[in-house]
């Protein structure tokens, strides 16, 4: 039996859960996986190939589940290990396949066993399962072992009173970093994932892959924030010497004998060579990589919490660089713009105004569907949520990067930074929260807005729930879409089956056109005898456009559109409207 031409993940489209948010079936105001279960025809009829869990371990919830007490069972709030195998059974029995999160990197907690061990005793079997180093006395004062600044504010060292040395956390301080230059650890590393096929699940996404490798010496990182002892240390701690070896060891060890999907998240990292390294067949590492660029073109150096101005040039760019990198060299892109760490795309690269949401939420599903990779959709992504108001206060914000940095910036160097600033005592936050209101996590975290009648909280839940449903329930939801054929939800539908129908829109290459233009962008897929053209107006106006220099346009097919289902005929100048994006496919390969 021949070999298939292309692994089945690369096709797949992936819809990620936060089960805190998606449904509670119990009332307790918190999701949980009875709730996800009742929802798998739901998922399969929207679909979905691939389900994507974000932690669901036992956890203290310091950091929403990604500190984790116990890799190996589940966290009440979520059910029991049972229900996991339940959701197995019934995703499988859908034709769609179960992934877990896995964050065997810095998501430890304070309270699990290896832990617990580690700091009861410098001498302990298990002090070196973590990086314990002593603290540096600087003119009579003690102070961390060096000036790295942790992911979330303040330092990225903690001191522990009973042996008097600190350990290493780069995220909350409930979440040492495991220390895998020990090869005992590694080990025990392996066997939790051994244990996670074992119960079969289909694949891994790993946390912040990039960062389990630290630099010799953990060295001061240079001085960029003059406000600020602790400093952006990522040079240090991100790809670092030993990653690939440990990297190769797991899929030797645990990743080569089974047909899984692997997906590394890899933050700190633009450089192309970099990340080729995760990818490339050859290599025997990973699938692909979240890569951050893209995620990263609204946002300062500060912190990913502001947000600075983009242009369409930029986007092309960035999209542009990544379609084309080493593509017949098998490199393989994860397409994605929302998941648990991102504000709402239609909110952040479309227009969510009452009378362009729906239209800019398509847009942006054309966007990712003709796009080369294997496909990531977020949960309320198909429905086009949007961030919610701006209205509501820094209470209705649960995310600890959110309120580490707002307290920052009322803390002793923030708040004399922003009187001077503002020239006086009583100091405004207001910006600070208008960057929320666009940027932060929190949005893509509102519970699942699911029902639109009289049912309390949009259906998520017959509690109270654990965040505040977005304002906006009764007017967009997943109830009222379902039964609409021009919702954004029908659209999703619709998207995926013409991706899947059209082999060049997922292996292609690509082409740019026209990429100067500051309000289109234009773009060709090409595979075997198969082209595709794409055409997006990625802003409010009409626009029109002259292909006859950049492309011919004979031949082609219209097979998707966000503005009508009807046949738009192709001519070499284009009017599209706002924010309008075309499809059209020529010659395409048919059974």
């Amino acid at each position: 039996m021949s070999k298939p031409p292309h692994p089945w993940w690369k096709s797949a489209t992936v819809y990620q859960i936060y089960p805190a948010s998606f449904l509670d079936a119990n009332g307790d105001g918190t999701g949980d996986l009875a709730g996800i279960i009742a929802k798998l025809d739901y998922l399969k009829d929207l679909g979905v190939d691939v389900i994507w869990l974000s932690p669901i371990y036992r956890s203290p919830l310091a950091d929403m589940g990604y500190d984790i007490s116990d890799y190996e069972d589940i966290d009440s709030r979520y059910g029991t290990l049972e229900d996991w195998d339940r959701l197995l059974e019934g995703a499988h029995a859908r034709g769609m396949k179960l992934i877990v999160n896995l964050g065997l990197f810095d998501r430890m907690d304070l309270v699990h066993a290896w832990f617990t061990a580690s700091k009861s005793s410098k001498n302990d079997p298990k002090r070196d399962w973590y990086i314990w180093r002593p603290g540096k006395v600087v003119d009579g004062e003690e102070l961390p072992p060096n000036n790295w600044k942790s992911v979330f504010q303040g330092s990225a060292w903690e001191r522990d009173s009973a042996t008097g040395e600190y350990y290493l956390h780069l995220f909350v301080s409930k979440q040492p970093d495991l220390n895998w230059d020990n090869p005992v650890v590694r080990s025990a590393v392996w066997d939790v994932m051994r244990f996670w096929v074992r119960r079969g699940c289909d694949g891994f996404r790993m946390d912040v892959i990039n960062c389990i490798s630290k630099t010799d010496g953990l060295p001061d990182a240079p001085l960029v924030d003059h406000t600020q002892y602790y400093q952006p240390a990522s040079m240090y701690y991100a790809n670092g010497p030993q990653v690939h070896k440990y990297m190769k060891q797991m899929h030797t060890e645990v990743l080569s004998s089974h047909d899984l999907i692997t997906v590394g998240e890899t933050p700190f990292t633009h450089e192309s060579s970099e990340l080729a390294a995760y990818v490339l067949p050859q290599n025997r590492e990973l699938n692909m990589v979240f890569q951050f660029e893209l995620m990263d073109i609204d946002s300062p150096s500060e912190s990913p919490l502001l947000r600075k101005p983009w242009t369409l040039r930029e986007l092309k760019a960035i999209v542009g660089r990544w379609q084309r990198f080493m593509h017949g060299d098998g490199f393989w892109n994860a397409i994605y713009i929302e998941n648990h760490d991102q504000a709402r795309s239609v909110s952040r690269f479309g227009n969510d105004s009452a009378q362009w949401r729906a239209v800019s939420a398509k847009i942006l599903a054309i966007f990712e569907v003709t796009q080369a990779g294997t496909l990531y959709v977020y949960q309320g992504q198909e429905l086009g949520i949007k961030n919610f108001p701006q209205t509501w206060g820094i209470e209705e914000y649960k995310d600890v990067a959110s309120q580490n940095y707002w307290n920052l910036a009322k803390d002793t160097i923030g708040l004399k930074s922003r009187q001077k600033a503002q020239g006086k005592e009583d100091v405004e936050m207001s910006d600070l929260l208008n960057s929320f209101a666009q940027k932060a996590r929190d949005h893509a975290r509102t519970p699942m807005q699911l029902k639109w009648n009289a049912s309390p909280h949009a259906g998520f839940t017959t509690g109270t729930p654990w965040m505040r449903v977005n304002d906006d329930y009764r007017e967009w939801n997943a109830e009222q879409q379902i039964g609409d054929g021009t919702s954004v939800h029908a659209f999703w539908r619709r998207a995926l089956k013409v991706q899947k129908t059209h082999d060049v829109l997922i292996y292609g290459d690509f082409v740019m056109l026209l990429e100067a233009h500051e309000q289109v962008f234009a773009y060709t897929r090409n595979y075997g005898s198969t082209s595709a053209l794409v055409l997006l107006n990625f802003k409010e106006g009409k626009v029109e456009i002259d292909l006859g220099e950049v492309v011919g346009v004979a031949g082609y097919t219209f097979v998707l559109g966000n503005y009508e289902n009807e046949a738009i005929g192709l001519e070499e100048k284009v009017t599209l409207r706002e924010y309008e994006g075309r499809v059209y496919v020529r010659e395409a390969l048919l059974d």
